[in-house]
Order: C-alpha cells, then sequence, then structure tokens
C-alpha cells in the first residue's frame, strides 16, 4: 500500500491529501492513512502545505 500511496502522489505532480489520494486509488481510508504515517515516519513523505503531502525527493 505504501508504493501505491507514493506512486499516486507522484503521479499528481503536486501535493495531495489523503481524501485525494483515497479518490485516486479506490482503496480503504485506514489503510491510506495507516500508509501515510509510515511514509511520514520513514521520511519518505513531507508536508509543504497544512493537510497535503508530497513526497520527499
Amino acid at each position: 500500500m505504501k508504493e501505491q500511496v507514493l506512486a499516486a502522489m507522484k503521479a499528481a505532480g503536486k501535493p495531495i491529501s489523503a481524501g485525494e489520494v483515497e479518490k485516486a486509488l479506490g482503496a480503504d481510508r485506514k489503510e491510506i492513512d495507516k500508509a501515510f504515517a509510515e511514509l511520514k515516519k520513514e521520511g519518505k513523505i513531507i508536508s509543504p502545505v497544512r493537510c497535503k503531502w508530497a513526497p520527499a525527493e
């Protein structure tokens, strides 16, 4: 799931919210939130704008 979330973020090309990732992937919000938490802990995503996330690269 983490890889799918990261791929959706890269495909968007801009900071996006968890809700936007949910719509793009059609996945369960709880799974997406869990993936966001793990990616954040690993330093793979950053929050350049409040409530929006983007890949750290």
